[in-house]
């Protein structure tokens, strides 16, 4: 059969897998909330005194539920089109697009670095941790990372800042992303680079999630007309013109719940002229681009790993209740009970049966999770699949009054429930079900086919079955 006569099934496939990634997505977010609801239940249960149970409700009621919810509704009611606003990754409107660039990447670099911008570093557990150490010790980081926000379906592809005294917590930054071929701006104008610049000044928790991040200044203005000051001040290398009204002037807020206002003029800084001697060459926004797409994100990795630790758990669970006695919750028949979360008595003589096929069931687990890993689909479907079984059993016994408590399920539900968040992220998907490249192609070619793969998942082509 011909490549070309097989073609016409992928969009079926497309319509399938996003549809179960929907599915398990909204399943996700009930279960969270449900755990969340189970902390707080057992922080009522046991006083306030215990604080770590507590931190734990503001943990996943933060880091899981909120993002999530978000992330629903956002693909409901938010635009998923150019309106002159980037991003968060949940989906939430982020900050103004108030700065636009013609240039090559390289003179767009050799332009920041000499008006005295530093490259932020890129977001990375390292980098994560460095920054949060930094600013509580209040010491200077300047390649300090800045979180990831959204235009054209992918997050930035540069960033840069300027710190403010040597404390990380204020700084002046700016992020970038390169406009797609052929795309103009409205009302016909042309950029090669988009830009939202916006001043931090302080640290606190987000109106719209209760996550730490960085408060953002209010009148973006001020930072707009700073980084534009900064690049003029180089010389007769760089001009500027400005598109007047290029949006109405509002006031909004930003995906942190920051008061955000402009005037809506779009300053445009022509960096043509710059010298880009000296900038060492590196890979294009496009090779970027396709290294992003096909590196594996920590999503895909934690998530496997709690599979791991989700068949150590019943490991553990199974070996403390095979050494006690048989019948009630500490024999073995018991454990059941805690593995699966439903009150059910076996007789002794099925237990080890029933145990034996756990153990099988449990090293088949693990072997999904390797493949998971390495980035195979259909085993990050199957991973999902297991835990939202295992959930449902769970709930469905805890709802009909013959469930156990989370203190009594500790190893399991919450595991279970961790697993279907990390494997159902959007980020998860999108990599699971990349383009793969051939050893022989090209890196244009792979940035193309990713593009255009971003592109389908992020604009609607496979309309509003895609992952929310």
């Amino acid at each position: 059969m011909s490549t070309t006569s097989a073609a016409p099934a992928r969009p079926r496939h497309r319509y399938i897998d996003a549809l179960a990634d929907n599915s398990v997505f909204v399943l996700g977010a009930l279960a969270a909330i449900w755990l969340a609801w189970l902390l707080l239940s057992e922080t009522l249960h046991v006083g306030w005194r215990l604080l770590p149970i507590f931190v734990a409700f503001w943990l996943v009621l933060s880091y899981l539920v909120h993002p999530r919810i978000h992330r629903i509704l956002t693909s409901v009611y938010v635009p998923d089109y150019f309106i002159g606003r980037a991003r968060t990754s949940d989906g939430l409107l982020g900050d103004p697009v108030n700065l636009a660039l013609e240039g090559t990447e390289s003179q767009v670099h050799a332009a920041m670095t000499r008006a005295g911008w530093i490259k932020a570093d890129d977001v990375t557990p390292a980098s994560s941790w460095k920054i949060v150490t930094t600013t509580v010790l209040r010491r200077s980081y300047d390649e300090a990372p800045v979180s990831p926000l959204l235009l054209f379906g992918r997050q930035q592809d540069l960033a840069y800042q300027q710190e403010v005294s040597g404390n990380p917590s204020k700084r002046h930054h700016v992020r970038l992303w390169h406009s797609p071929a052929g795309w103009m701006l409205p009302g016909g104008h042309r950029a090669d680079w988009l830009a939202a610049g916006t001043f931090d000044r302080a640290v606190g928790l987000s109106l719209f999630t209760l996550q730490v991040t960085h408060k953002v200044a209010a009148d973006t203005d001020v930072e707009r007309d700073h980084i534009v000051g900064t690049l003029t001040a180089l010389g007769e290398d760089v001009s500027v013109r400005t598109i007047e009204d290029f949006s109405s002037g509002y006031h909004a807020r930003n995906g942190g719940g920051d008061t955000i206002e402009t005037d809506g003029n779009l300053p445009v800084v022509d960096v043509g002229k710059v010298s880009d001697s000296g900038v060492e060459p590196g890979p294009g926004w496009e090779e970027r681009m396709a290294a992003r797409a096909n590196k594996r994100p920590v999503s895909i990795t934690f998530g496997a790993a709690l599979v791991g630790l989700r068949v150590l758990a019943g490991a553990i669970v199974v070996a403390s209740g095979a050494s006690g006695a048989s019948g009630g919750k500490d024999g073995p028949s018991g454990v059941l009970a805690v593995l699966v979360g439903l009150d059910v008595m076996l007789a002794d003589w099925a237990v080890p049966l029933v145990l034996g096929a756990g153990v099988v069931l449990g090293l088949l687990y693990l072997f999904v999770g390797v493949l998971t890993f390495r980035g195979v689909n259909w085993a990050r479907n199957t991973a999902m699949a297991c835990s939202a079984l295992l959930i449902l059993l769970t709930a469905s016994g805890f709802f009909l009054g013959h469930g156990i408590a989370l203190r009594e399920n500790m190893l399991g539900l919450p595991l279970d429930i961790l697993v279907l968040l990390a494997l159902s992220g959007e980020a998860s998907s999108r990599w699971a079900r990349r383009v793969r490249t051939g050893p022989g192609e090209s890196a244009h070619a792979t940035g193309d086919k990713v593009v255009r793969t971003q592109y389908l998942l992020s604009a609607g082509e496979i309309h509003g079955c895609d992952q929310p």
